[in-house]
């Protein structure tokens, strides 16, 4: 399912071609990006003018989405905290043009959430002041300013329109004039909570509801029948559902399935139904099942019609009754503004009756379903008095999901929002019931975070203050937006200190999301820049970046000081990272804030101190790896081609070097005949394979090389394995070997003729030069050349070569370890002394056109393709799935960050109820919203003590006399104060202590406790190290085992 939870997880390319930045026409300006590139390779795929350095993780459109979005002029209307959010993230996007208006100029309470308004600009047109800043996000988006009015003539030159704090009528006005003409509109508004709608028209036509790669599957039965039933190959479900449209190739005796118009079926568990079949030819064996995704038309109502007859997603399945309220009382505020000129005073009674009169009065006069039974009372009233207020976090998240609709309108990918979306975050405010914050301590004080006062009061402004809090690889597209959202609601405003580390430098392909970054910033160093960037929208923030990498090697930097004195940690990282910074938070009790993005999908989760499970408490399943053998002889799919590129790029370019200047080390020899099995010879024949065999003196040797390998990889091994099992075999069932999932492959003639052929024979020769040293060549006339002039030897298949089909034949075999041949290569390897080579690993790098690296990977998966007749995939795909990018969009960044912040503030006020937090899970694609209680933490128990894995002993190492601890002292201590027997004791992966150890041993390890931990684990102490951590394995008096908490054993 795509709802499906998220799981847990440097060089230029030349110069860049930019188009006119500051144009003040709705026109682009564009520029011819097609180009050969430099390296004199082949052009692989579409010619388009997508920047594909630029906008590489923003894929999960795909490109035809891409192009799409490119012939799309928006409009954004109201340039405070949400315009420029929705403005930020669709430049990001890459639309033809954006134009942003207003008719206001700024004023204090824009700037609690307004990133791109200065203090300075108070007064100044927000459009104005706002286009030059917006305008350097993306070069290849113009960015025009307008502050007239909304002219019908204005409204007719964009696609879609955007209106944000504007008055209900000016949005039905316009919302009509847009659904007469078929403009797609959005409005969006934020109040303290928000509101969202869409209006894309009478048809509305989306190519993809929700952005997942279309499934396949293999068959092994097709029955004739009406209707016909298929059944698919693997034992796992197959995937897909009711009502998908799926088209057939491959198919063995039914062939009239073949490239068939897409059917439509329906499921059941393993297998599903298509049309009749009963008149098809017998079913043999074989084919492939492909999902294809079907135009859908929708139809939207104006906003007129559909105020009245609403339909709701919902964001929160346990506010259920929510939306129809907030329906009513958001009138209820435009009617209020209309009557009095002005929006309710932020916690003002009296302003919280007249309202409340007015939305009962709406209600009374619905006759549609937008009619409630029973208004919420309270509700309406907390309403009231927060919608005066700008929460930056707020406009976060509706920002990166209005954003998001702006760009399904523009392409029609993804499912869009139908019609209205309310959310809000109520949870914020005090936790005791009946908490009324006076006029006083909300009223505006011409102060930058006026709009959070508004809701929140001054005293949550003051704490937020003299927060102190850690963002650790903190400058990625979640770090930035976390950073943006820190200025803007104050965290650190005063003596608190924001601490962002990030070993890192800027990239291209970071500027489509992570958008405190410039063109100009590419190679700098991310924290440095972002600290700097986010001081200019906020300059009372104290941030200091750093460029370390958290973990046991800078525990010395992020010692017990450092985190003892935090108030808190956010998350910004891979899995691996932050199953580390968890540990971290536990044993110093901080709370932190996790989260991730994968394209369109993000979740969030608050770990809390004593109250909630921490981040390593639930884990992701493991990922499905392809196995051994379907890599090396019986690949069935793109993944299995690409992988195995990957694969020989390692053993080509990276290992082979490596294990070459290794054997420089005078300890090489000895360790390499200490392996296991035959790995010694393995080694060593790479070695010599490296130093004398395969060694060139020149870059034609070098093409020798690749021609050779080529001939090797895609003719004799081929031709190898068709001699083990030919096209005609049977396994021992009597069932032809080459069916189900085993391709039978077929081996190539070489041709310089042929493109993919000599693309290969360029990256490889001169990936090959590179690690040798030897001046690389870019001439492709040259290579050619070369390549007709290599000598290539005959091939004749051999018996008795042993070709593994699975991978437990392959784990069964023993290699045998020829000793005549390991004493041969220890006398015909060079004298390591006497050897003058230098070799060079190549670290592979996807992102460097130039450098080979993903010509070779394209040319070698592609040409395996054609091995075993898997379609091929062009040069964007082939870098997606090699070069493992997670995608990612600066919309879901925005949105979930913006939930982040929503916690952050409930952290800082110290709520202490389960309920008050919130993880949340979103889809945007579908749209989907899950939000729910953060899991408590596990109960546990000892004798009657209860404890959680916040919990734990405190031993205090030094005794009254001064003296340490020894492990005697320590047993006994257990022993008498808790009546618990220890068993077992470890520190990290040293075991100190256990009961089966011999006596001899254990009379060794009666010394003090800190030497045991010295001599067992041969380190020595840090003098950063106040406590050791002690896990302990215990029994109770009745010699039962029981699970007890661990040690913080205070050394200092």
């Amino acid at each position: 399912m795509s709802s499906s939870p998220l799981s847990k997880k440097r060089r230029l390319s030349g110069t860049e071609t930019k188009t006119g930045s500051h144009c003040s026409s709705s026109n682009s300006v564009r520029t011819d990006l097609s180009h050969t590139p430099a390296n004199g390779m082949a052009k692989n795929g579409n010619d388009a003018e997508i920047d594909e350095g630029l906008y590489s993780r923003q894929y999960v459109l795909g490109h035809a989405a891409m192009k799409r979005m490119q012939n799309s002029n928006v409009l954004i209307s109201g340039m405070r905290g949400l315009g420029v959010e929705i403005a930020k993230n669709v430049i990001l996007g890459g639309v033809r043009s954006v134009t942003v208006h207003d008719e206001g100029v700024a004023e204090w309470r824009d700037l609690s959430s307004q990133f791109y308004i200065r203090e300075e600009d108070l007064g100044k047109n927000r459009a104005e002041v706002s286009q030059s800043r917006l305008a350097e996000l993306n070069n290849y988006v113009p960015v025009a300013a307008y502050t007239g009015a909304l002219t019908e003539d204005f409204l007719t030159k964009f696609q879609v329109v955007v209106l944000t704090n504007s008055t209900l009528d000016e949005q039905q006005k316009v919302g009509e004039f847009c659904h007469s003409k078929g403009i797609k509109i959005i409005i969006a508004d934020t109040r303290g909570l928000f509101q969202l709608f869409c209006d894309f028209g009478e048809e509305m036509i989306v190519h993809d509801t929700n952005g997942e790669q279309p499934l396949s599957a293999m068959i092994s039965m097709i029955t004739k029948d009406n209707p016909g039933v298929v059944t698919c190959l693997d034992e796992a479900r197959h995937g897909f559902e009711s009502g998908d449209f799926v088209t057939f190739s491959e198919v063995q005796g039914m062939t009239e399935l073949n490239g068939c118009q897409p059917v439509e079926i329906r499921v059941l568990p393993y297998t599903f139904s298509i049309c009749d079949t009963a008149g098809f030819t017998d079913y043999v064996r074989g084919g492939i099942v492909s999902q294809v995704k079907m135009p859908k038309k929708f139809t939207f109502k104006s906003i007129s019609s559909s105020m009245a007859e609403p339909e709701f997603i919902m964001t929160d399945f346990g506010k259920f009754e929510r939306p129809g309220q907030l329906h009513v009382g958001f009138q209820a505020i435009h009617a209020f503004q209309k009557k009095n000129n002005r929006l309710p005073a932020p916690w003002h009674q009296v302003d919280g009756e007249e309202m409340l009169t007015l939305a009962k009065e709406l209600n009374a006069a619905q006759s549609g379903s937008a009619k409630v039974e029973q208004l919420d009372e309270a509700l309406i009233k907390k309403m009231c008095y927060v919608c005066a207020g700008d929460l930056a976090p707020v406009n976060a998240f509706i920002g990166g999901l209005a954003a998001q609709e702006v760009m399904k309108a523009c392409t029609g990918k993804f499912m869009p929002i139908i019609q209205w979306l309310y959310f809000d975050a109520l949870e914020c405010l005090a936790e005791e019931e009946g908490v009324v914050l006076t006029e006083e301590e909300c009223a505006p004080r011409n102060s930058r975070y006026d709009g959070q006062i508004a809701v929140f009061g001054t005293k949550l402004q003051d704490l937020l203050a003299k927060q102190r809090y850690f963002l650790q690889v903190g400058a990625g597209a979640i770090g930035c937006e976390l950073l943006k959202n820190f200025a803007m609601i104050g965290l650190a405003g005063g003596e608190g200190e924001v601490i962002v580390t990030d070993m890192d430098t800027i990239e291209k392909s970071n500027l489509n999301r992570q958008f405190l970054f410039r063109q100009s910033d590419v190679t700098k160093m991310k924290s440095d820049t972002a600290a700097a960037a986010v001081k200019q929208m906020n300059p009372s923030i104290k941030i200091t970046g750093h460029q370390n990498r958290v973990g046991p090697d800078t525990e010395r930097v992020y010692d017990d000081d450092f985190f003892e004195s935090l108030d808190g940690v956010a998350n910004a990282l891979d899995n691996v990272d932050a199953l580390y910074m968890d540990r971290r938070c536990v044993y110093y009790r901080k709370p932190l804030l996790e989260s991730g993005t994968l394209g369109t999908k993000g979740n969030v989760q608050v770990v809390i101190p004593f109250l909630t499970e921490s981040y390593s408490s639930s884990q992701d399943p493991p990922e499905k790896s392809i196995p051994i053998c379907t890599l090396k002889n019986f690949p069935n799919a793109i993944e299995h081609t690409l992988q195995w590129a990957r694969d020989e790029f390692e053993g080509l370019f990276k290992q082979p070097p490596e294990n070459a200047m290794q054997y420089l080390d005078p300890k090489f020899m000895e360790r390499t005949l200490k392996l296991p099995g035959g790995q010694s010879a393995e080694l060593l024949e790479a070695v010599y394979k490296s130093l004398v065999t395969d060694c060139p003196r020149s870059f034609a040797d070098c093409v020798a090389w690749a021609r050779n390998h080529w001939q090797c990889q895609y003719s004799n091994n081929i031709r190898q394995l068709l001699h083990n099992f030919p096209p005609d075999q049977l396994t021992s069932s009597g069932a032809p070997f080459w069916s189900g999932p085993k391709r039978c492959p077929h081996p190539l003639e070489f041709s310089t003729s042929n493109d993919l052929h000599i693309d290969y024979i360029m990256a490889a020769a001169n990936l090959f030069a590179q690690t040798y040293g030897i001046e690389s060549c870019t001439d492709r006339a040259a290579v050619i050349k070369l390549s007709q002039e290599v000598k290539v030897p005959n091939f004749t298949p051999r018996s008795g070569v042993k070709i593994h089909v699975s991978d437990q034949e392959l784990q069964n075999s023993n290699s045998s370890v020829d000793d005549s041949r390991l004493e041969e290569l220890k006398v015909l390897l060079p004298a390591p002394e006497s050897s003058q080579f230098k070799l060079c690993a190549i670290d592979f790098e996807k992102d460097d056109d130039t450098n080979f690296h993903m010509d070779f990977i394209v040319a070698a998966s592609n040409l395996r393709a054609e091995n075993y007749d898997i379609p091929p995939t062009d040069r964007h795909n082939s870098k997606l799935i090699a070069g493992k990018i997670i995608p990612a969009i600066a919309t879901t960044t925005a949105a979930v960050v913006g939930l982040v912040c929503l916690e952050l503030i409930k952290i800082v006020q110290g709520h202490k109820k389960l309920e008050s937090f919130k993880n949340g899970f979103m889809n945007l694609s579908l749209p989907f919203f899950a939000f729910s209680d953060p899991i408590a933490a596990p109960r546990h128990k000892y004798y009657e003590i209860e404890w959680t894995l916040w919990d734990r002993f405190e031993v205090s190492g030094l005794q009254p006399s001064g003296e340490e601890m020894t492990l005697r002292q320590f047993l006994d201590f257990f022993k008498n104060e808790h009546k618990l027997e220890i068993t077992m004791l470890s520190q990290g992966v040293s075991m100190l202590y256990s009961f089966f150890m011999p006596a001899a041993k254990l009379r060794e390890r009666l010394e003090l406790m800190t030497e045991i931990v010295t001599k067992v684990s041969k380190k020595k102490l840090g003098k950063h190290v106040k406590a050791l951590v002690f896990e302990l394995c215990c029994n109770d008096m009745s010699d039962e085992d029981v699970e007890v908490p661990y040690v913080r054993y205070t050394i200092r």
